[in-house]
């Protein structure tokens, strides 16, 4: 048995089947369909237009093929926005009962040591939660430098002393760091990761 390796063009992808239908650019009046796909491929990288890597395990069955990957056409088959996997992890114990004073920004790294989160991430799924003396606190998250109003907030505390719960997402920057601050009265706070943005 000869493996070969061929380039297409892909005309469409099931995320259903993990299927496509391919135009193998040397039988360019031939479209092979049905054709299974690598679980790497997804929605947001199985652009229609875009070419493709198939690999044939039997030349003499063109059945007995899959497709390895998909890349950019020139413009065609370019993901926009870029690719934006979910994964999901066991949640991870990042922030534990930390006290910050009301206008008081901590900095936090979301890999390395126990996290689950590999380096290189775009952002992270999270759980918080927080406590205040104060009515009207709230926590605010986002990526290490960014400008807090603009990104996720905890809150707010309706009832002094009470306990919210939150989650959301959030981008890194590109060293992993987020920002976690207190706003509009002092809070201790809790925060899981949960999982991460590729």
């Amino acid at each position: 048995m000869t493996l070969i390796v061929k380039r297409g063009i892909l005309q469409s992808f099931n995320n259903t089947t993990y299927t496509a239908s391919v135009l193998i650019l040397e039988a360019t009046v031939t479209t092979l369909d049905a054709v299974p796909c690598a679980t790497s491929l997804d929605l947001t990288s199985a652009q229609v237009g875009a070419l493709c890597a198939v690999l044939f395990f039997d030349e003499h069955n063109l059945q007995d093929a899959v497709v390895l990957a998909v890349y950019p056409n020139g413009t065609q088959g370019v993901p926009s926005p870029a690719p934006g996997r979910v994964v999901f992890t066991t949640p991870y114990l990042l922030v534990n009962a930390v006290a910050i004073t009301s206008g008081v920004t901590n900095t936090y790294t979301v890999w390395g040591g126990g996290s689950p989160v590999p380096s290189g991430i775009n952002g992270i799924l999270y759980k918080a939660y927080f406590t205040s003396t104060t009515t009207g606190a709230i926590v605010q998250i986002a990526p290490h430098g960014g400008t807090l109003a603009t990104y996720d907030a905890v809150g707010a505390i309706e009832v002094a002393n009470s306990t919210i719960n939150g989650s959301g997402h959030v981008a890194v920057d590109a060293g992993g760091k987020i920002d976690v601050a207190a706003h509009g009265g002092n809070i201790t706070v809790t925060l899981y990761i949960e999982g991460y943005i590729e």
